[in-house]
């Protein structure tokens, strides 16, 4: 007999899978159930199989059990034979699919087949743009279909000596299900050999927060309710671009809009060379770090690197390492007792053991705590050249114009600087950022870029925004004065564990005995409120971090407005009332 312990394999049935079927139906819906007539051919089809799909189950090269998976707009379903589409609750649409024929061999009905069929094909279903499930189940185990997220509709057929029951579920139905029960999954997941074209688990999503376009309309249709919504859940400046940038742009915008841009980004590299004072050959510019992100890790790594990276870190890098390349990972602990800052000594021990990428965001994000250049340099003299590094600066020029080690990097060998166009020049819609390393790392992902990476109206808003210095530098000693302001109404107000770095962010703990981060962050949304919270960081009494992007004096009063009205009921005592600031200047 076999055990949960030996391996199936899960795939989409092919023609000569089919054969088999039609003669495992026969065995088991014929002589076993009896719901249909035993023929002489001892094959068992109808006219739905021309239009359906086949998952199967195999142990060595038998098939131990079936499902089918139909659409659910196609004229004919099986359902239609006992029931009216009319009757149904349920639209009868392009997201709906019709699960049917769960069926497996008597000798693995103690294995995990019938689970592993019900999971494959609510992952073909999702994989496919499905939102629905209907199936028509075996009153006997409808129980089985019940644990696994469906619902019954109740309506029952029956046919030859087989009673059904008509259920239906969700996708979102079946993954809350599929949550709740993460360790069995997980462990189905490890014991099975899963060659569907879609992988086991659905992709995650990056995250980065952003959720107040949920509020204003993905769609872009309402966008008068910016107005209205704070997006500190993303460190977009809080300032608009350089007046130069806007009036070029807006002066040339249907021209920009219409236009291919030049092919390679030739007039940015350009400007970018000039700017940092290095050479053109160091340069390769991308639509946002994060498209370099996923260029550069994707094409410099591989499944059996080794990658050290602080914790807490930008979440991209993570994501990238986990669910892209699923590569080793060693996390460097920043320790708030320190001030999320990095202990150079214990780096310097870290960085010798045999790593093929370091990983090093100064100043750091979400702590937005910097690490001075001159002890990074002393550090980086000390890393073997086979051991990639890769600083990504993003912030950087809140702390001055003067601290970058692009530089650095274009004499070496395997530094790598990630910039960041975006967050400081106040262009995160437009998505510009470069690389800046030795030219040999460049040609390396060159090739792998495409054409037209940045957009026109990016590098028109791009080289016009880094030949306006003189506007960027006072908004950056605006942000330093709002940040420090806004941290001290935070203490105003009962907050104590408050970590202020470089950046145009704070980040703090809730009081104890007030809310949790999570029930925080969802009352702020209904203040059209949006902070992001961070699951990961956690002080000693287990309180979670929230993170407040710095906003302008008028935006950050109605944050913390906002935050007193929340607390009021929940802190006992607030020390004394909320004073009000001068505007910055």
């Amino acid at each position: 007999m076999l055990t949960n312990s030996q391996r199936l394999t899960t795939r989409v049935a092919n023609n000569w899978d089919r054969e088999e079927i039609y003669k495992l139906r026969h065995e088991i819906y014929a002589k076993e159930l009896q719901q249909h007539q035993e023929n002489n051919s001892g094959c068992l089809s109808d006219d739905l199989d021309s239009n359906n799909v086949y998952l199967i189950v195999k142990y060595s090269e038998e098939i131990c059990g079936f499902i089918s998976i139909t659409l659910g707009q196609n004229k004919k379903l099986s359902l239609d034979k006992y029931f009216e589409r009319k009757d149904i609750p349920i639209n009868f649409d392009e997201y709906l699919y019709e699960v049917r024929l769960l069926s497996v061999i008597k000798k693995y009905r103690s294995s995990n087949t019938a689970m592993l069929l019900m999971y494959g094909a609510k992952r073909w279903v999702e994989a496919h743009g499905g939102k629905n499930i209907i199936s028509i189940c075996r009153k006997e185990i409808f129980q089985f279909y019940v644990k696994a997220g469906l619902s019954s509709l109740n309506k029952t057929t029956a046919s030859g000596k087989v009673v059904y029951e008509l259920a239906f579920a969700s996708i979102d139905d079946l993954n809350t299900v599929i949550l709740q029960e993460k360790d069995k999954y997980q462990k189905l997941n490890n014991n099975v050999n899963w060659n569907m074209l879609f992988s086991f688990y659905p992709p995650e999503p990056c995250y980065h927060g952003g959720e107040f376009f949920k509020a204003i309309g993905e769609r872009l249709d309402e966008l008068e309710k910016k107005e209205a919504i704070i997006n500190a859940d993303v460190l977009d400046a809080w300032f608009p671009p350089s007046p130069k940038v806007v009036k070029i742009v807006k002066k040339n915008l249907s021209w920009l809009l219409q236009t291919s841009p030049p092919t390679h980004s030739g007039g940015l590299i350009k400007a970018i060379a000039e700017k940092r004072g290095v050479n053109e050959a160091n340069i390769l510019p991308g639509a946002g770090s994060s498209d370099l992100i996923f260029l550069g890790m994707t094409h410099l790594l591989n499944s059996f690197s080794k990658v050290l990276i602080l914790n807490p870190c930008y979440g991209e890098y993570g994501y990238v390492f986990k669910n892209i390349i699923k590569c080793s990972v060693t996390q460097f602990n920043l320790d708030s007792n320190e001030n999320y800052s990095i202990d150079p000594d214990r780096l310097l021990v870290e960085i010798k053991k045999d790593y093929d990428m370091i990983i090093l965001v100064n100043p750091n994000n979400p702590t937005g705590i910097y690490f001075p250049n001159q002890k990074l340099k002393e550090i980086l003299k000390q890393v073997s050249s086979s051991t990639l590094v890769w600083i990504d600066e993003t912030c950087i020029e809140y702390v001055g114009a003067d601290e970058s080690l692009e530089k650095t990097a274009c004499q070496s060998e395997n530094i790598i600087v990630c910039k960041s166009l975006s967050k400081v020049y106040a262009l995160s819609g437009a998505r510009v950022a470069y690389l800046c390393c030795s030219p040999h790392i460049i040609e390396s992902l060159k090739s792998k870029t495409p054409p037209w990476a940045v957009s026109l109206p990016a590098q028109l808003a791009a080289i016009q925004a880094l030949n306006d210095d003189e506007y960027y530098y006072k908004k950056y000693n605006q942000t330093h004065k709002l940040r420090k302001n806004l941290k001290r109404m935070l203490q105003r107000i009962g907050f104590s564990e408050i970590y202020e770095g470089q950046t145009n962010s704070l980040l703090f703990f809730l009081p104890m005995d007030t809310f949790s981060a999570d029930e925080f962050l969802r009352e702020c949304k209904n203040f059209d409120l949006y902070l992001r919270g961070f699951d990961h960081i956690k002080n000693e009494k287990g309180a979670k971090a929230i993170r407040v992007a710095v906003k302008s004096q008028s935006i950050n009063k109605r944050i913390i407005g906002i935050i007193k009205q929340l607390l009021k009921n929940k802190i006992n005592k607030i020390e004394e009332p909320i004073v009000v600031l001068s505007e910055v200047a």
